[in-house]
């Protein structure tokens, strides 16, 4: 076994020694179970651990790789999805104690696509109910394995801490109103927030269909974009999936990103804390050494489409729980309980007037890259705080839930620290279908600081 395999090798890294049976899937599926065993009472990171189909789908790839078939970059890497991923081997819960018990028929596409390239999957990872704003009383609330007492994220907090703690070489995140980003961010990784439709959505559970968006959550870009590559592209399960081509997202992460115009809007580094607000100062000037033009923009005002997006993302939310609620309303939380019941206070023309600014907002954001490429932006406006409750989100998502209004592709980058030592991240923000702009400006970030490298003590 090579001294250099274990818990916290890059997935890309961990994929060439499986290749050369250097390190054999089922060693590699075997560290990551029993780590998860010995860690996880703590970290509360997965829902369901599926230790037995595991090890069979790491044997069945050991025995292809032996034979000379090999499926790609994820052949033989254990990974994780988000629980409200369709399962037909695990629950799906998403989140809630009426799911609990739920066995889907079929796989979601997304769940199948990793299969067919070869991914052995661990487990469903926690999250919060319904993917909203808090998790249930009744389930496992994730902790931050840099420190417990700090916030993980929502909703993809299962997704970020496994990936972060290493009980999973990559996962899959959800991403409505920030919840890759925000865990990415907190948790130290490189999270996707890919452009709606990019990714199936069939047998997904949802929040707000029209922008809910599923995507990578890893250690560094270079990972991030073997999971893309395996999961994005048209879907004839879902009609909404978008059927432009899929780029060679690895092939050409390495392209650099000379001559590249990264625009910055400088007014807004005085609603940031001083930590935040260094990390964007260092990473703009990491990209200007790695040869991008950086310009200055004027970012659309957020004010407006975050006051608004409360009416649609409502009552998007109560259509998604149809079938449970008001039925069985007694087996909600309060703070999902009190979304869906404002739902019914929203107006025709409160919603038609939200969907005509939020397709304004996009019209806005669309045009900035006339001039620009990528734009970099803040994910948080501070460091990570220890108590985070429901009436605080509004603030924590001014920066991430524009761009869900606006369908755009976000990549987030772990940039520095903030006093106390925990991570704090930034984002990059893409015009439609710019995934692989993101990626290759994420490698050479990341080619040029070690912030991807560092990881919690455990």
């Amino acid at each position: 076994m090579p001294q250099d395999f274990h818990h916290y090798t890059s997935l890309i890294e961990l994929s060439g020694l499986l290749r050369s049976r250097r390190v054999s899937a089922v060693d590699a599926t075997t560290l990551m179970l029993e780590r998860i065993a010995r860690l996880d009472g703590a970290l509360c990171s997965y829902q369901t651990v599926t230790a037995e189909r595991a090890l069979e789908r790491a044997r069945q790839a050991e025995a292809e790789i032996a034979r000379g078939l090999w499926r790609g970059p994820l052949h033989g890497v254990p990974i994780a999805v988000k629980d409200l991923c369709d399962t037909a081997f695990a629950p799906t819960a998403a989140g809630m104690t009426i799911h609990r018990d739920r066995v889907p028929a079929r796989n979601a596409t997304v769940v199948d696509r990793l299969e067919a390239a070869g991914a052995v999957i661990v487990g469903k990872l926690a999250m919060t109910e319904g993917a909203f704003g808090t998790h249930h009383q009744g389930m496992l609330t994730p902790r931050n394995p840099w420190h417990p007492d700090y916030w993980p994220g929502i909703s993809s907090s299962g997704s970020g801490v496994a990936t972060a703690a290493g009980l999973c070489y990559a996962s899959l995140g959800s991403d409505t109103g920030g919840s890759i980003r925000l865990p990415s961010a907190a948790c130290g990784l490189t999270g996707l927030k890919t452009t709606w439709g990019r990714v199936s959505r069939d047998g997904i559970f949802p929040l707000a269909p029209s922008v809910d968006t599923i995507g990578p959550m890893a250690r560094s870009a270079e990972d991030s974009a073997a999971v893309l590559a395996a999961i994005a592209g048209f879907d004839q399960r879902d009609p909404t999936s978008l059927t432009a081509p899929v780029p060679d997202y690895l092939g050409g992460i390495a392209a650099g990103v000379q001559g590249l115009r990264l625009g910055v809007d400088d007014t807004v580094a005085a609603s940031l804390h001083a930590d935040v607000a260094h990390v964007l100062e260092s990473a703009a000037g990491i990209f200007a050494q790695a040869g991008m033009r950086i310009g200055s923009v004027r970012l659309p005002a957020f004010d407006r489409v975050l006051s608004v997006g409360a009416a649609y993302s409502a009552v998007e939310t109560l259509w998604s729980h149809r079938d449970t609620w008001p039925a069985r309303a007694a087996e909600y939380s309060r703070v999902l309980a009190a979304r869906l019941e404002s739902a019914a206070n929203v107006t025709p023309l409160q919603l038609i007037e939200a969907q005509l600014e939020r397709r304004d907002f996009a019209g806005r954001v669309a045009a900035l890259f006339r001039d620009v490429d990528l734009l970099l932006v803040p994910v948080l406006p501070g460091p990570v705080d220890k108590n985070v409750d429901y009436k605080g989100l509004a603030r924590l998502v001014r920066f991430t839930a524009p761009f869900n209004a606006s369908g755009s592709p976000t990549i987030t980058l772990p940039g520095g620290v903030d006093r106390n030592g925990l991570p704090v991240g930034f984002q990059l923000v893409g015009p439609h279908l710019a995934e692989d702009v993101l990626l290759r400006a994420g490698y050479a970030f990341q080619r040029m600081t070690d912030w991807h490298t560092r990881h919690p003590a455990q």
